[in-house]
C-alpha cells in the first residue's frame, strides 16, 4: 500500500474511532510500527492529527467535512457558516434545481433557504432531515450506500450525472491556489466530481480556516468553480492570492 493510501486509511479510521494506537494501525494496514509512526509524523506536520502516547487523535473533530451524528452538528465556526449560507441563498432563484453537497456549511444553507420554492438534490442525511418539513422544497435523494452521514457509491454518481442541475454548492476540506479543492477520503470524491461536471454553475462553500490548505485528494481545480463563497474572516492578502490564481472569491 502506497503512503498516500495509508494516510487516507489512517484518516478514515480516526474519523470513525477518534483515537487509534500505533499497534492497531500496524495490524489494520499490514505495515511495521516504524512505518506507522513515520506516517503519523507526516500527518501531524500537516496539522491533520495530534500525536498522543502510543497513537494519535484527530486535530479537529469536524475537519474531514463529514458531520458527526448528533442532531446539532454546526457548533464549530457556526457564525462563519451562517454568513456563507446567507451569501449562497442570495444566489438562488425561485424554481432553481440545486445540489447541496454533504457538509456542515451546506447544512447551514439548507437551514437558511426559507420559503423559496426549489428542487434540492442532496446526499447528506442531516440536510435531508432539515428539508423534509419544508413544503416548498422538492427533495431529491440519490441512491447509494451510507457512509456516516452521506450517501455515496456508483449509483449516486450515475444518478447525479443524468440530472439537469442548475447550481451546485460543493464543500471541501481544504482549498489551495495550486491544488484546488481537496478532501481526505475517497468516500465522496467521485460524487463531488459528478456535481462539478454536471451543474451549470458550481459554487464552492468553505469557511476561511480552510484556505491555503491541502488535503489528500483533489476533486476540482479552482477553474472548475465559478465562485468561492466564504466568510468575512478571510484575510485580504489570502483573498487576493486566490484571485491572482484565477479564482473568484466572495468574502463580503
Amino acid at each position: 500500500m502506497n503512503p498516500i493510501r495509508r494516510h487516507e486509511k489512517i484518516m478514515e479510521v480516526l474519523l470513525n474511532q477518534k483515537e487509534i494506537t500505533v499497534n492497531e494501525l500496524s495490524e489494520k494496514l499490514g505495515v511495521t510500527g516504524k512505518t506507522i509512526r513515520e506516517d503519523l509524523s507526516q500527518l501531524e506536520e500537516r496539522g491533520l492529527i495530534l500525536r498522543v502516547h502510543g497513537g494519535a487523535v484527530l486535530a479537529q473533530s469536524d475537519q474531514l467535512g463529514i458531520l458527526p451524528t448528533q442532531a446539532q452538528p454546526l457548533a464549530t465556526h457556526s457564525d462563519e457558516k451562517a454568513e456563507i449560507a446567507v451569501r449562497a441563498c442570495a444566489l438562488l432563484e425561485p424554481d432553481d434545481i440545486i445540489a447541496l453537497d454533504g457538509g456542515s456549511t451546506t447544512l447551514a444553507i439548507a437551514r437558511a433557504i426559507g420559503h423559496l420554492p426549489l428542487t434540492v438534490v442532496t446526499n447528506d442525511l442531516h440536510i435531508i432531515r432539515e428539508l423534509i418539513p419544508k413544503n416548498n422544497i422538492r427533495l431529491v435523494v440519490p441512491g447509494g450506500y451510507r457512509v456516516r452521514n452521506i450517501l455515496t457509491g456508483p449509483e449516486a454518481v450515475a444518478y447525479i450525472s443524468h440530472l439537469n442541475l442548475k447550481k451546485a454548492f460543493v464543500s471541501a476540506t481544504a482549498i489551495h491556489p495550486e491544488h484546488g479543492l481537496s478532501v481526505y477520503t475517497t468516500d465522496s470524491l467521485e460524487y463531488k466530481q459528478a456535481l462539478v461536471r454536471t451543474a451549470r454553475h458550481v459554487y464552492a462553500v468553505a469557511d476561511h480556516h480552510k484556505f491555503g490548505r491541502t488535503a489528500l485528494r483533489t476533486f476540482a481545480k479552482l477553474s472548475d468553480v465559478e465562485l468561492i463563497l466564504t466568510d468575512s474572516g478571510l484575510p485580504t492578502e489570502t483573498a487576493e492570492a486566490f484571485r491572482e490564481a484565477g479564482a473568484a472569491v466572495d468574502c463580503g
